[in-house]
């Protein structure tokens, strides 16, 4: 009979960014006063579960948002390049909608193909490196349950992936609020399941929720 593990990926919980800058892969970037809270509710809500492993993105604030977790079932915290965040063109600068980025010509080369997406890494290679960190993870705790604190595009990226979504989409719609969970079930090497839940909701900033329902605690299942 096949083993069953579980693979928490978790995004990492609110950075401090008073300039509301594309920060992306960059150093420097840590995790608010909010943001330590959010690690510790996460913390907290995996505290009484089997987990064996516990790996970060290399950024601080993935690693910051990881540490709690392995602090609290006596784990080293292990690094996974693989869990970083997409990389981006738009890198240390300001980029959203009605700020005026679109009507620089200097930025529209690099807007010409929203399926790749052009102005950043490709979703295929997201995916690629995701799945390759996700199975790593899975073998670190075979029959037990892993974490993995990664980022909400990577993230997202990889859930579409395995439940069969485009890859390309609207970045408002995507279901990775801060620190989130977005847990893969497998039996032996196959997934079997995706479920998400959202533990530190209440402490998410209210703008961020807008037009958001609340998570209902169901996994969608895969058949065989």
């Amino acid at each position: 009979m096949s083993e069953t593990t579980v693979v928490h990926v978790v995004r990492h919980g609110e950075v401090h960014n008073p300039d509301g800058v594309l920060y992306g892969r960059r150093s420097g970037y840590h995790l608010s006063e909010l943001g330590r809270q959010m690690a510790d509710r996460v913390a907290e809500h995996l505290a009484g579960r089997d987990i064996a492993y516990v790996v970060s993105s290399p950024l601080e604030r993935a690693q910051e948002t990881a540490t709690p977790i392995a602090k609290s079932h006596g784990l080293d915290l292990a690094t996974d390049e693989r869990l970083i965040e997409a990389a981006n063109v738009f890198e240390g600068k300001t980029f959203g909608v009605g700020d005026g980025a679109l009507r620089r010509p200097a930025n529209w080369r690099h807007l010409t193909n929203p399926f790749q997406p052009s102005w950043g890494e490709p979703y295929i290679e997201q995916v690629v490196r995701m799945m390759g960190a996700l199975n790593a993870a899975r073998d670190a705790a075979r029959g037990h349950e892993a974490v993995a604190v990664s980022h909400q595009l990577p993230i997202w990226t990889l859930r579409s992936f395995v439940e069969r979504r485009r890859l390309w989409h609207d970045p408002r719609k995507r279901q990775c609020t801060l620190a989130s969970l977005t847990s893969f079930t497998f039996e032996g090497d196959k997934i079997v399941s995706v479920a998400y839940s959202e533990p530190a909701r209440d402490l998410v900033p209210a703008h961020l929720l807008a037009g958001a329902k609340p998570v209902k605690g169901k996994a969608k299942a895969f058949g065989a």
